[in-house]
């Protein structure tokens, strides 16, 4: 039953073509899930899931820490055709929009746009696809998890890192490039 949702609610938002300056769904969540910000992500993830031995299923060897890189790369995917999909329903833009202003400026922006879309007339919303898909696909991945992190309080930790790595992309996003030409200077 739950793929069938899947299919309803994701096949139509991601199908057409996009016009200029529309956002194209399929490209977004291409590049939320196999970017290099989200893959260095699962490297980080995965790594620390290793190094902490969770979920203790996999072990803290290499085939553990490639068990916890995909398992983290399902739920990312997941997540992001949900809110692709939900969003194109409630007609959200989940696309991080760069700031201007100065550092603080920036930085609210960052933490602003991480539960909040920026509407058609300019003014910001709640973001109601991505409540529902960081929270429903962490929810949803429970049926593919070890026994260990298959429980509603995992699923709600997940939800609350889930935010938080929206948060960290968001300020990848805002403050990456300019990190980026620092360190190429140096």
């Amino acid at each position: 039953m739950r793929y069938l949702l899947l299919i309803v609610l994701v096949v139509p938002a991601l199908s057409g073509q996009a016009g200029p300056g529309e956002l194209d769904r399929k490209a977004w969540v291409l590049k939320q899930t196999l970017g290099p910000a989200s893959l260095a992500g699962g490297v980080f993830s995965a790594g620390l899931g290793t190094w902490r031995d969770r979920p203790v299923e996999y072990g803290t060897n290499w085939d553990g820490f490639g068990q916890r890189y995909g398992l983290r790369l399902t739920g990312v995917a997941t997540q992001n055709v949900l809110e692709a999909g939900l969003g194109a329903a409630l007609d959200e833009d989940p696309r991080y929009k760069k700031a201007t202003g100065g550092f603080k400026a920036r930085l609210a922006s960052t933490l602003k746009q991480t539960v909040l879309v920026q509407r058609e007339d300019g003014s910001y919303g709640p973001a109601f696809a991505r409540y529902a898909a960081i929270t429903g696909g962490n929810f949803v991945s429970n049926a593919w998890r070890p026994d260990s992190e298959a429980t509603v309080n995992g699923a709600l930790s997940r939800t609350g890192y889930g935010f938080l790595g929206r948060l960290a992309g968001n300020a990848f996003a805002e403050f990456g490039g300019e990190l980026w030409k620092r360190i190429r200077k140096k």
